[in-house]
């Protein structure tokens, strides 16, 4: 099956994490120990340095297994990803795959809980990377969403009418997700 082409993850979450109905975790469960989740203190109300502090544990964890780590994040987890990636320019990265980027400037942003997210600015990744997006997401226009793939010089994909791409939005194991996550990690 494809997702063994690929030997360890790092699963980002957003707040709080990803539930058992989550696609992310739905996810995790089939990769087994091939899968690291990372563990902030802060899951309720993030700090960025916590986030990005629990990226590289699970990536040292990660990397234990094999040196081909692919980044899998949502939500907010996207911006934790791209913070530890661009403070990581050495660390060997397979690609990561960032969904639902929140916008920090926008109206539905979680501001007073994940503060110290709100100045992260999106800088070109060192991995190839791809950003999926929805059209009716609360906390991203399609557009922003856009900006910030090319400002992370990632492909970007529009996956359609998702909402928040997220349980709520009844994806499953999200067979969409898997075909594009496929695509970034083939080489």
């Amino acid at each position: 099956m494809w997702w063994w082409a690929v030997s360890a993850y790092v699963i980002i979450p957003g707040i709080d994490g990803s539930d058992g109905q989550h696609w992310q975790t739905l996810w995790e469960r089939q990769w087994g120990t091939s899968a690291v989740r990372i563990s902030p203190a802060s899951w309720s109300t993030p700090e960025l340095d916590d986030w990005t502090d629990a990226v590289q544990e699970a990536y040292d964890e990660a990397s234990r297994q094999d040196s081909h780590v692919v980044l899998v994040a949502h939500s907010l987890g996207c911006w934790a990803a791209s913070t530890w990636l661009n403070k990581n320019l050495s660390s060997p990265i397979g690609g990561a795959f960032l969904v639902a980027p929140p916008d920090p400037h926008g109206p539905e942003f979680p501001r007073r809980a994940a503060a110290s997210f709100t100045e992260v600015s999106a800088q070109p990744l060192p991995c190839p990377a791809l950003v999926v997006g929805s059209a009716n997401d609360p906390y991203c226009t399609p557009e922003a969403a856009a900006d910030f793939a090319s400002r992370w010089e990632a492909r970007w994909h529009l996956a359609g009418e998702c909402g928040h791409i997220n349980s709520a939005s009844g994806l499953g194991s999200w067979e969409h997700g898997r075909e594009l996550l496929r695509s970034l990690t083939q080489h």
